[in-house]
């Protein structure tokens, strides 16, 4: 009797020998018309662009690549989270940060050193991501949460400072994207020591980690001190994604997907998975840097990589999102008035005095010509506060939509985390108006309406599908839509790096400005506002049957898959049409329907139009500070609200479960 065939193990020295010869295939077909040019006159302008920009390119993609990927292992290993990389964690992004503020108003620390610049904003970050998680076990939902919170608040700050000092960070387009482009042996030369140095440290920790596999009691009792091993661990992987980030900028999801694919290749000891997470990671990074400089040819510079590994990393994080075992459930609600100083009836009299008086305020109160507080009375044209009122009217629309929309996705979800921020709607609707900007020469207020809806509608499609294979799962629904928002901010990055001039209309579109809003617009929100709450009014019933469950919705006559595609579209145009008017990163969405169930208002109804007075009014006065606070200059209204819904965010994660 013949012995049966061996069967062909995949493992990871065959998943790396098979990226290196993709690379290899790529880089010989990039490289051959620089090797075959003759001398001219001793000056040989293609042999000097492989000696002095090919080739330390390729030299920083594989070191950059492995930093990532061993930082990411080891995130992954000591909090034991297949989520954990520094993109996820908001890692890179606090680096970005503490960089683009240095650049500004510290120039003399760029001077002394980069790498400490931005280790300080990494580190920031990290102790801001971890102490949140912390509390919640370091669960992969609380900790992709919490980063992608602080992802967005440090991307609204540097976004604030770009946006003021546009002339002088233009630059930092591309290199925040995570652009590999070089012009010399500095960067790459100066990489190795310190990633080969923090490599050794993080050799130093394997036997502890290995150990820690054990269990927490298991290893503390063989002599493993946690918290030190935790610090050493969490310090050698800030490190690592601080030095790749202030050397070429953020690169997206290489220190996640590296030490995914080598766990599914078959790694399994800690050293094992260290290893070859690296060494996957930098022909990985390699490989995507190639094809960028195959694919985009004399336009490859502009084309930032990092932004591109975003655009492929996204999808698999979506894949993996059916192998995570997550047991994290869905945030508590807390008794109505727990933390507010106002509830149920209480609340009534505060909404009916904020309201018109913050609408006042904003109406009546500004700024003058020579730069003081100038009131009604000292406004004598009609001029100006036509153009506030237009303003204003934009800005309460986009607040009421954005959080009747939040407490549709929050009431059919059954999380309180869940809005069009968070779930990457508005996101949606951002790369819709941004292909429709980019493809069509002149679009309409209607047409920007339509591509912002439409893109909207598909982010939720996606969500939806991925998340019914989950059954509906609260976690997974919210990890899709961080995935989800990530690609689409990558791809709205590598448009924004092209060097294209309506780039900087997008950007300043994204961050939420309404000083552009004409009569037309802010008529079209207005009334589209009203048309939605009042749709939504109609659909109260599904909204109070949805959150008793599938079976009782049943038993009442109610059709839960039939209730949540409508409600799903008629957020999803929320979304899009409000994003027009404030941006992608407002956090009303997510605010103001927990602050009115907090408040007491706890049936659809109420809830509805408490959330709706509530986003309305706070968009309405984040607009007003953005046009007084730092006058003549102007802060988008989106941006100021993303400022302080940030940290609201954090302080419900703060919240044990």
């Amino acid at each position: 009797m013949t012995a049966p065939a061996a069967r062909f193990r995949f493992s990871p020295p065959v998943l790396v020998v098979v990226l290196a010869s993709i690379v290899a295939l790529l880089a010989w077909r990039l490289a051959t018309p620089y090797l075959a040019v003759p001398t001219v006159d001793g000056y040989d302008v293609r042999r000097m662009v492989l000696h002095y920009s090919l080739l330390p390119r390729a030299v920083t993609a594989l070191v950059c690549g492995a930093a990532l990927s061993l930082s990411g292992a080891l995130f992954q290993q000591i909090l034991r989270n297949p989520m954990a990389s520094p993109t996820t964690l908001g890692i890179s992004a606090g680096a970005n940060l503490a960089l683009v503020v240095a650049t500004l108003y510290l120039p003399a620390l760029l001077a002394a050193g980069r790498d400490a610049v931005a280790l300080a904003g990494s580190a920031a970050s990290a102790a801001l991501v971890i102490g949140l998680g912390a509390r919640r076990g370091f669960s992969p939902f609380s900790l992709v949460l919490s980063g992608l919170v602080v992802s967005l608040w440090c991307g609204a700050l540097a976004a604030i400072f770009t946006l003021l000092n546009d002339r002088y960070l233009v630059s930092l387009f591309i290199w925040g994207a995570g652009s590999l482009a070089q012009q010399g042996w500095d960067i790459p030369l100066s990489l190795p020591w310190k990633v080969g140095l923090l490599a050794a440290l993080a050799g130093l920790v394997v036997r502890p980690l290995s150990l820690l596999e054990l269990g927490d009691e298991s290893a503390s009792g063989l002599g493993v001190r946690l918290a030190h091993l935790r610090l050493a661990s969490v310090s050698i992987a800030v490190a690592l994604a601080a030095i790749v980030t202030s050397a070429v900028g953020v690169v997206g999801f290489i220190g996640l997907v590296a030490p995914i694919l080598a766990r599914l290749a078959g790694a399994r000891k800690t050293l094992a998975v260290l290893v070859w997470s690296s060494l996957i990671g930098a022909t990985l990074l390699l490989l995507t840097d190639t094809a960028v400089q195959l694919l985009a040819g004399q336009f490859s510079d502009f084309l930032p990589t990092g932004a591109v590994t975003a655009v492929f990393g996204s999808p698999l994080m979506l894949i993996l999102l059916g192998r995570l075992k997550l047991r994290q459930r869905t945030l508590p609600r807390a008794a109505a008035g727990k933390w507010l100083a106002f509830s149920g009836r209480k609340a009534l009299p505060v909404l009916v005095v904020a309201v018109p008086f913050v609408l006042l305020m904003a109406l009546c109160v500004g700024r003058g010509i020579d730069g003081g507080w100038a009131f009604l009375g000292d406004i004598a044209t009609t001029e100006v506060l036509g153009l506030r009122a237009m303003r204003i009217l934009a800005a309460l629309s986009a607040g009421v939509m954005l959080a009747v929309a939040g407490v549709i996705l929050q009431r059919m979800t059954g999380n309180e985390m869940a809005s069009p921020e968070v779930l990457g709607v508005s996101a949606g609707a951002t790369m819709g108006v941004t292909i429709a900007i980019f493809t069509i020469a002149a679009p309409g207020l209607f047409l920007q309406f339509g591509a912002a809806a439409l893109g909207a509608l598909v982010v939720l499609a996606i969500i939806f599908a991925f998340a019914m294979r989950a059954g509906l799962a609260p976690e997974r629904i919210l990890l899709a839509g961080i995935a989800l928002s990530a690609m689409v901010d990558a791809v709205v990055g590598v448009l924004n790096a092209s060097g294209d001039p309506r780039a900087l209309l997008v950007l300043r579109w994204m961050s939420g400005s309404t000083y552009a809003i004409d009569p037309v617009t802010a008529a079209a929100a207005g009334i589209a506002a009203i048309l939605t709450l009042a749709a939504v009014l109609l659909l109260r019933r599904w909204l109070d049957l949805l959150p008793l469950g599938a079976p009782q919705s049943m038993a009442l006559g109610l059709s839960p898959f039939r209730a949540r595609i409508v409600l799903f579209c008629v957020a999803g145009l929320m979304s899009g049409i409000a994003t027009l008017c404030v941006g992608p990163l407002s956090f009303v969405g997510l605010m103001a329907p927990h602050i009115a169930r907090e408040a007491g208002f706890t049936r659809a109804r109420p809830q509805t139009l408490a959330a709706a007075f509530i986003g309305g009014t706070f968009m309405v006065l984040a607009d007003w500070i953005g046009r007084t606070i730092i006058f003549p200059y102007q802060i988008p209204a989106g941006l100021i609200s993303a400022l302080i819904g940030a940290p609201f965010l954090m302080m419900l994660l703060r919240r044990k479960a």
